[in-house]
């Protein structure tokens, strides 16, 4: 069903495409921020099937070896492997946040600018509703996808600290056993592992939204948004001559 916003994206599209223009190249991601999103995306990848089998483990199959049936262990080694590389890439995307350029800054991630709690009503009534269409487009993260990505960075904030405390029960390292007391906070075991496996479907559907977004902003704005994770640059419309 067409609505008068999408005829008008389409319309600008169209005119794009007749009529060209001029575009800068701004170096927008910055190595750090590039190599954080690629190894999260595989640690968070490893993750999620591996935690989804611990939870529902399928059938054990017949094998006339032993080391044939040690499948299981191998899904744990690398879901517990996984998440340390998932957590101290985090603690450097931390880091970064406070010495990267204004792209990677924290103050990207908190809408607390008037113009930016507009940006978040524009953005959601031009790509979720399509009411209308995109106004001014941002060069890093616009203000509702930071506002969202924060909200990640909290659930997996969240994740970490359910994950090793239920490690902590069967682990003598010191960074589990630093979890110990979460286990009785939020009432035993299996409460524990209900919200860690619930979570685990906030970021599956996070990575669906987010790849279809991708790519969805790379065809309306054709500013090189998916290929800009990969190289690091952006392209903005050059400003008229006046």
């Amino acid at each position: 069903m067409s609505t008068p916003a999408l005829d008008t994206k389409r319309s600008l599209i169209a005119r794009a495409a007749a009529q060209p223009v001029d575009y800068r190249r701004i170096y927008v991601w910055e190595l750090p921020v590039r190599a954080y999103h690629w190894i999260n995306a595989v640690a968070l990848t490893a993750l999620l099937i591996t935690g989804y089998l611990i939870g529902a483990p399928i059938r054990m199959f017949y094998a006339s070896e032993a080391y044939q049936l040690y499948w299981f262990g191998w899904v744990r080694f690398i879901h517990f492997l996984a998440a340390f590389i998932y957590v101290f890439n985090f603690l450097a995307r931390l880091y970064w946040g406070f010495v990267g350029n204004k792209y990677a800054s924290w103050a990207a991630f908190f809408p607390l600018k008037r113009w930016q709690r507009r940006e978040i009503v524009d953005v959601i009534k031009a790509d979720v509703f399509e009411v209308k269409a995109h106004g001014p487009i941002s060069t890093g993260h616009n203000a509702l996808a930071g506002t969202i990505y924060f909200g990640t960075f909290l659930a997996f904030v969240f994740q970490t600290i359910t994950g090793f405390a239920l490690y902590s029960s069967m682990s003598n390292s010191w960074l589990p056993r630093m979890f110990t007391w979460i286990v009785p906070l939020m009432g035993g075991e299996f409460s524990v592992r209900f919200w860690h496996h619930l979570f685990l479907w906030f970021f599956v559907t996070f990575i669906i939204v987010h790849i279809y977004l991708a790519f969805y902003h790379d065809y309306i704005e054709g500013r090189g948004t998916v290929s800009s994770i990969i190289g690091g640059w952006k392209f903005d419309r050059e400003k008229p001559h006046k």
